[in-house]
């Protein structure tokens, strides 16, 4: 479980074919080596997401953490297209006494979604994400969405796309600053949707 609030950005060094999948080896920010406490420290089997995406910790060594990503994952998320040197977010799942300063964010991306328009104003940055309306049916205006591991507030919500607000620090600690019109990004809705859906479609079909 995550919140979508972002540790820090890591560095992919090496991406390894193990045939069925790829190994990817990525670099830590150096605040996320820092523990407070034995309890916060990150080992072997620890869930991590990169990307909003969870992956497990298989092995740590000097040149950073090692994930492994099957075939399933690498084509339905943006990290089938990650290079050495990419940039990706990095969240360690949320502790049980910890703060819940984003949303409930499960890691498991829904789909793709991609960056549509920029709006700059000054430092601050309103971005349109285009996505499929079985993703869109589960937002709402004010809602909460996960970009990438992000945590976002939904500003206007139309059948095939929806829009944040971006602060100068969302874009400065995380890669929506790099971002560019077209780029692919991971979509996790939020899961309180998914459930309302489930249980209130069926009654909604029947009154058209």
């Amino acid at each position: 479980m995550f919140t979508g609030l972002i540790e820090g950005q890591g560095t992919i060094t090496e991406l390894l074919d193990e045939g069925e999948g790829v190994r990817l080896v990525v670099r830590v920010p150096q605040q996320m080596l820092r523990a407070d406490d034995s309890s916060a420290e990150t080992k072997i089997g620890d869930s991590v997401a990169i990307n909003g995406c969870c992956l497990t910790v298989v092995a740590i060594d000097e040149k950073g953490w090692h994930f492994q990503a099957g075939e399933e994952t690498l084509s339905r998320t943006n990290l089938g297209k990650l290079q050495p040197g990419s940039s990706v977010n990095l969240e360690r799942a949320m502790l049980a006494n910890g703060r819940l300063g984003g949303h409930i964010v499960q890691g498991h991306v829904d789909g793709i979604g991609r960056v549509q328009k920029i709006d700059s104003a000054d430092e601050w940055v309103t971005m349109w994400f285009e996505v499929p309306e079985d993703l869109s049916q589960y937002m709402v205006t004010k809602g909460s969405v996960t970009v990438d591991g992000i945590s976002l507030t939904l500003v206007d919500v139309q059948a095939d796309r929806f829009s944040v607000a971006l602060i100068p620090h969302t874009l400065e600690v995380t890669t929506l600053g790099s971002r560019k019109v077209g780029d692919e990004v991971n979509i996790e809705t939020d899961i309180m949707g998914k459930y309302a859906h489930k249980l209130l479609g069926p009654w909604m079909e029947k009154q058209k």
